[in-house]
């Protein structure tokens, strides 16, 4: 990989986190979610992973668009980093209580398909699909 194509995947990866992360602090800070001590629950998780999706879509996307060349494979890149930043996440969370279980299991387990999505939706856009990954 050459720097273009390292900065395409660290600038997902970079969005994705800071997004997720003022998202989760504006909701914290206006009371949908618990102080952050507090676990949540299973409707707030869903709302967690929703909104995350979308992030993660859009996180992919921009990663395709940033890339070199094969737009899809950065975008897969993406996504694995998010499954192992996922599975840290559940080994991290496990014991803690901080909610449900399923929770930390989906955001790894949506990393790819999401990344994928993301990909996707760039070359559909701009017709830019090259051949391979």
């Amino acid at each position: 990989m050459n720097k273009r194509s390292i900065w395409a995947v660290v600038a997902g990866v970079l969005v994705i986190i800071v997004v997720t992360t003022l998202v989760d602090i504006v909701l914290h800070a206006i009371g949908v979610f618990p102080p952050m001590d507090q676990p949540i629950n299973d409707a707030l998780a869903l709302l967690a992973t929703s909104y995350r999706i979308v992030i993660s879509v859009g996180g992919a996307w921009l990663t395709a668009r940033l890339a070199p060349d094969k737009p899809m494979k950065h975008a897969i890149i993406l996504g694995f980093v998010g499954l192992v930043l996922g599975l840290v996440g559940v080994a991290a969370t496990w014991s803690r209580r901080l909610g449900p279980r399923w929770y930390p299991i989906s955001l790894a387990g949506l990393a790819i398909p999401q990344c994928w999505a993301g990909g996707r939706i760039y070359e559909m856009r701009s017709g830019r699909r090259l051949a391979g990954m």
